[in-house]
């Protein structure tokens, strides 16, 4: 089953969380959260299933096991949805953040070359944004056009303004590629996200945690026909509003095989982040093949 290029939640939910953090504050909302997981889990079907084979099939957990962290991943999925909206309403002094290789990314970045970062659906890489600081304005993040349309009115709407870019994908136009080249000339960083995919044709089959999924090579071939300096970059939420931010600096890679072997590091990487955090995962269809 392909991802449509939209993710989960809606306007509501971003509208109804910013209402009970204002009032009540965040951890009144995480509260809540009890009672919206026991509803989400059998009234979000297709959901519930991709997740369950991934705990059982992939993770490899038994019944029990697998039953308890189905409610802990919903769990912290809306944590991290009331935790990218508090971040963004004034909050970001509740958390504490830890940093792994920052200095080896930053590097690069300022070595006046520009740098491709490349994430996740797991963890809440958001969670960094109020921490770039002085780097914020330098950072442009590619987005599906209806994934970013989603979203962009009522954040803006209601929550403080951010400093990054937007650079929108459309399917009927590749302007994009022309946005993320004058971002690198100008030693910027552009941001991606490595594991969702609309086109088969755009997509390259990879073995991953012992099944083989598919991946996108945009942002690899990307990386390679430029010659960019890249980053994998994940933020996972740790115990105590604590989420720690994690780095690996890859060399620019050339050609068809450079991007070969980014995508590799790329799936070794992520691979290493759901054995230590496997209640982070949030692409909610299937997404491993049989």
């Amino acid at each position: 089953m392909l991802w449509k290029g939209k993710s989960r939640g809606g306007s509501f939910g971003y509208r109804f969380f910013i209402c009970i953090i204002r009032r009540f504050g965040v951890k009144f909302a995480y509260f809540f959260l009890i009672f919206i997981v026991v509803h989400f889990i059998p009234f979000a079907p297709l959901a519930t299933k991709s997740n369950w084979k991934y705990f059982r099939k992939i993770q490899k957990f038994g019944f029990f096991k697998t039953v308890k962290y189905l409610y802990i991943n919903y769990f912290r999925f809306g944590q991290i949805l009331i935790d990218k909206v508090a971040v963004r309403s004034g909050f970001a002094d509740r958390y504490k953040y830890e940093f792994e290789n920052y200095p080896a990314f930053l590097e690069k970045l300022d070595s006046g070359r520009g740098i491709i970062l490349i994430g996740a659906h797991a963890g809440n890489w958001e969670a960094g944004e109020n921490f770039f600081g002085d780097y914020a304005n330098r950072i442009n993040i590619v987005m599906y056009d209806a994934e970013y349309q989603k979203i962009k009115d009522i954040l803006e709407e209601v929550l403080a303004p951010v400093n990054h870019k937007i650079i929108p994908i459309s399917d009927s136009e590749f302007s994009h590629i022309f946005q993320i080249k004058d971002a690198l000339d100008n030693h910027e960083c552009v941001c991606f996200q490595g594991d969702r995919f609309i086109d088969e044709k755009s997509s390259k089959v990879m073995d991953f945690m012992g099944r083989p999924a598919r991946f996108p090579i945009g942002p690899f071939l990307i990386a390679s026909r430029f010659e960019a300096p890249v980053a994998f970059y994940f933020s996972m939420r740790e115990p105590g509003m604590k989420y720690r931010f994690i780095f690996t600096v890859a060399e620019p890679r050339k050609g068809h095989s450079g991007m070969d072997e980014l995508m590799s590091l790329y799936v070794d990487s992520l691979e290493k982040i759901l054995k230590k955090y496997p209640e982070q995962w949030f692409n909610y269809y299937d997404f491993w093949y049989e």
